[in-house]
């Protein structure tokens, strides 16, 4: 592996890539009634201002992972960067609903190929260790900031500047940290002979994944049992069957099944899954509550998600340390059991007359948990797999947690809006709470995966060792 340079500003523009990419999962959000308003959306088609972005995201994510392991990922990188700016221009600009679910989708594209970059080019420029997992706490504790101070962000931006700037305020950023990157990261070596490009399985997974995820984000709205769903849901998984035949019989893989074998990255791949299905799904329920129950204006609802972003960071710092002392299943298992608990505490603390302060030790203990459950998942993922396979490891991991987002938004929305058909006042908060504490109790999934994991971090399994003859990179270690 070619010389590593600068890690320091590397870091940097890694975390900082992230915090871009965080900010953006939560800025649309309180965004959306004027966006609605502004651009002449209706009730029913709303959702897809953020629905475009997590099918493009998730459908598109082993095929950026792979890319990252094959193109280089200092061009993947770059790329992803500019293409996201782009995008968020054009949303800005956009004048009716196609053109904005348009530039959201290509949003969720840019996203897709930045983030397996991003978590390959950790994994191979910082050793197995401790070395990496300051780098993950790092990395971890931006997202986590990005994620809060989204809505802070929005809220301000709406506010004051109506809500082109939540799209307005990416360009600079992203097309500055592209600029920045030339620098910051060692040139991509030259793609080597014989390293062809699975085709087939890059079509099958991207064109499958994108499909389930379509049906699962339409079938609250459509009806689970509508064509559209039912066609999306059989019809991607049809295809991701075909894609998981055709990676077991091709020479150049876009995911190689031997990575299955390797029980760290398995388990994560579940706990990504859960953990966004029930963690990630509070940003929009909190944010409901606040809005919907209490008439919260968007700086209002921003500033109430403060408290979450310097918990998170507190989170982030102390998995550090705990990956280093007890290593990556006690502190994943610490963070999916305050994150449950905490989710149980919010629900209890929901009321039509309750205060902000009330609702506070339950945010500090869900805030607290996703920051060490954040980091130790992907500290997992990353765990014995050869610098070769980091970028699509780094994509698999990522595949679930989006799929998870999906599935488990819808879920907990079926569940908050069961029995009544109100969409503001008193009458949402039963229905809140139960998805509060379902939320809590789908996390134990989580927590019983998680302990399926080695107890500590360990050297790389032969099965590992051998899962690239083609391609003879040695694999960080500690």
């Amino acid at each position: 592996m070619p010389k590593r340079r600068g890690t320091g500003l590397l870091l940097a523009l890694l975390a900082f890539a992230q915090f871009i990419s965080a900010i953006d999962y939560n800025i649309v959000y309180v965004a959306l009634p004027e966006i609605g308003r502004a651009v002449g959306f209706d009730a029913h088609s709303l959702q897809w201002v953020v629905s475009a972005y997590a099918v493009a995201f998730g459908g598109f994510l082993l095929l950026g992972g792979r890319m990252a392991d094959l193109l280089g990922r200092r061009r993947m990188f770059t790329t992803a960067l500019v293409l996201y700016g782009l995008a968020s221009l054009t949303g800005g600009l956009a004048t009716g609903p196609g053109v904005l679910v348009a530039a959201r989708a290509v949003q969720g594209l840019g996203g897709a190929l930045l983030l397996p970059a991003t978590l390959s080019l950790i994994n191979t420029s910082f050793g197995e260790g401790a070395e990496r997992n300051r780098a993950l706490a790092v990395w971890g504790g931006a997202g986590a900031v990005g994620l809060a101070l989204g809505s802070l962000l929005g809220g301000l931006l709406t506010n004051y500047l109506g809500w082109e700037a939540v799209f307005y305020v990416n360009v600079p950023l992203a097309l500055g940290a592209a600029a920045v990157a030339w620098k910051a990261i060692t040139p991509d070596a030259p793609r080597e002979r014989g390293r062809g490009f699975d085709m087939t399985g890059a079509l099958s997974a991207t064109v499958g994944f994108t499909a389930l995820v379509f049906g699962v984000v339409q079938g609250p709205e459509a009806g689970w049992t509508s064509v559209q769903v039912l066609t999306a849901l059989l019809g991607g998984l049809a295809l991701i069957g075909v894609f998981l035949a055709v990676e077991a019989r091709t020479a150049h893989p876009l995911m190689p099944l031997r990575l299955l074998h390797n029980r760290n990255l398995v388990a994560a791949m579940g706990v990504t899954f859960i953990f966004m299905g029930t963690f990630g799904a509070q940003y929009y329920f909190f944010t409901l509550y606040l809005q919907n129950v209490h008439h919260y204006s968007a700086m209002a609802t921003g500033l109430a998600f403060l408290p979450s972003a310097l918990t998170g960071m507190v989170g982030t710092k102390a998995s550090e340390k705990l990956l280093d002392r007890v290593g990556t299943r006690t502190t994943l298992l610490t963070g999916l059991l305050l994150g449950a608990a905490g989710m149980a505490v919010l629900a209890l603390a929901l009321s039509p007359t309750g205060g902000y302060l009330s609702l506070l030790p339950g945010v500090t203990l869900l805030s607290l948990g996703q920051g060490l459950a954040w980091t130790a998942m992907f500290a997992a993922a990353g765990t014995g797999v050869d610098a070769a396979h980091q970028g699509i490891a780094s994509a698999m991991a990522s595949t679930t947690q989006q799929i998870g987002s999906a599935v488990g938004l819808a879920v907990l929305i079926a569940v908050a809006s069961h029995g009544t058909h109100a969409t503001t006042g008193p009458s949402l908060v039963p229905g809140l709470r139960t998805a509060g504490f379902t939320a809590a109790a789908l996390t134990l999934l989580g927590v019983a995966i998680a302990l399926t994991l080695r107890r500590r971090n360990a050297a790389r399994s032969a099965t590992d060792r051998d899962a690239d003859t083609e391609v003879p990179t040695p694999a960080l270690s500690a």
